[in-house]
């Protein structure tokens, strides 16, 4: 069995000093905003987006007029999609069970799955207006039945982005606000005078705002920590080297840094490979920057059989994972380590990414060896209870409850237990 790298890459790890210098900065905007609150905010937006209106969030004039400026086919377009997302994000909410049971002669347990009160959701807009993330976060919060949601997007070219506000109002978004950068996540996460803070804050974003959610979790919950994105090709000769291209370019566009690894046992496709990237790249308008993410952290790797490609994919735990072989099945029934699968020629990144119906914030760096994406599982909290119904059951657990908390030595905990034997035990 041989692997061979045809190409490799950069490691896909940040520069320490790139990382020492976005968190300072990170660490004091959010202090300032802590401070100052609303007055810091104003500041940040002029300086980052040149963006100070009277007020940050859209009144219900404002959002109107946004989706009244866009043409019948984007809203058709939209509402597709965001049925889509709806449909699947149901499905998996009704896949959650409250349960209870009783364990033993009167004694009764459970779960409640309770969704959160109040959640934050950025939609990045600067480089790209990334419509569907209002679809991936805000729609799914809202099948799950959180009670407040707040949307925040950066203004594009000057103004609020229609579609995106669009998106956010049609996905059921309590408060849309024309926001972005740390600012708006410091803003939903910590509360301003004009803005009460929320319980958790999801969302993708560039390098400082995901460091602005790593910094502010605890304080509020998160979806994931998120790198740049990446992507993986696993594929045999039952593809071609122009459509392994195309989907490996689809998305090293989102950055200069998202990797993009080509895992084959296709000796053609190896060889053919660096040509028909620099083909694709011909006519992409964002060759520039696709062209560097595939200089710096683009990868081919040849292996010989099955096994050793899924050896390979499960060393680098890609964020997106494309399965094009004659097999695919084969490969979903044994990967365990990656954050979303894409099986087959008909499918791709880009259906999952803006309209198939899964969620497109999956994890990174790693991360998909010990969590999914985002779901509406993530917006919901699931709580135990317990009941005790006779005396008998809660004499029968307090004894061996009192004895176990005697061997730990908690005398406190002991005297919970026994208190309840002594009275509740027939003499």
């Amino acid at each position: 069995m041989t692997i061979q790298t045809i190409k490799a890459g950069k490691p896909a790890a940040a520069k320490a000093d790139l990382n020492a210098q976005v968190r300072a900065t990170v660490e004091g905007i959010l202090a300032d905003i802590e401070t100052r609150g609303d007055a810091a905010v104003r500041e940040y937006s002029a300086k980052f987006d040149k963006w100070s209106p009277e007020s940050f969030r859209l009144s219900a004039q404002q959002i109107q007029a946004c989706i009244a400026s866009l043409p019948p086919q984007t809203i058709d377009d939209i509402k597709f999609a965001q049925a889509q997302i709806r449909r699947f994000a149901q499905i998996q909410r009704d896949s959650m069970k409250d349960v209870e049971v009783e364990t033993l002669p009167g004694v009764v347990l459970g779960h409640r799955n309770i969704p959160m009160n109040s959640v934050g959701c950025y939609i990045p807009g600067g480089k790209y207006p990334l419509i569907a993330s209002a679809h991936m976060s805000v729609l799914t919060a809202k099948v799950a039945g959180v009670k407040r949601i707040i949307a925040c997007a950066p203004p594009f070219d000057g103004a609020p982005c229609p579609e995106i506000v669009a998106a956010m109002h049609m996905a059921g978004a309590d408060e849309i606000y024309c926001l972005g950068g740390v600012q708006a996540v410091a803003a939903m996460a910590i509360g301003t005078e004009t803005l009460p803070g929320v319980d958790m804050i999801v969302g993708p974003g560039n390098a400082y705002v995901a460091e602005a959610k790593r910094q502010l979790f605890g304080r509020v919950g998160i979806d994931l920590f998120a790198g740049p994105t990446e992507t993986m090709v696993i594929c045999d000769d039952t593809v071609d080297a122009e459509l392994v291209a195309v989907d490996l370019l689809g998305q090293a566009e989102h950055g200069p840094t998202s990797p993009a690894y080509c895992i084959t046992t296709s000796k053609k496709i190896a060889e053919q490979l660096p040509a028909a990237i620099d083909t694709v790249l011909s006519r992409l308008d964002t060759a520039p920057i696709a062209s560097v993410s595939w200089r710096d952290y683009g990868e081919i790797i040849l292996c010989d059989t099955d096994e050793e490609m899924l050896q390979e994919s499960e060393r680098l735990c890609s964020e997106h994972v494309q399965v094009m072989t004659k097999d695919p099945d084969w490969f979903l029934q044994r990967m365990t380590s990656y954050g979303g699968l894409f099986l087959g020629h008909r499918t791709n990144v880009s259906y999952g990414d803006k309209v198939i119906g899964t969620n497109h914030t999956l994890p990174t760096q790693g991360a998909g060896r010990y969590t999914g994406g985002l779901w509406v599982g993530k917006f919901i909290k699931t709580h135990t209870y317990q009941r005790v119904l006779t005396d008998e059951a809660s004499v029968m657990v307090g004894e061996y409850c009192s004895r176990l908390c005697g061997y730990e030595h908690m005398s406190g905990h002991k005297e919970q237990a026994d208190i309840r034997v002594r009275r509740l035990k027939k003499v």
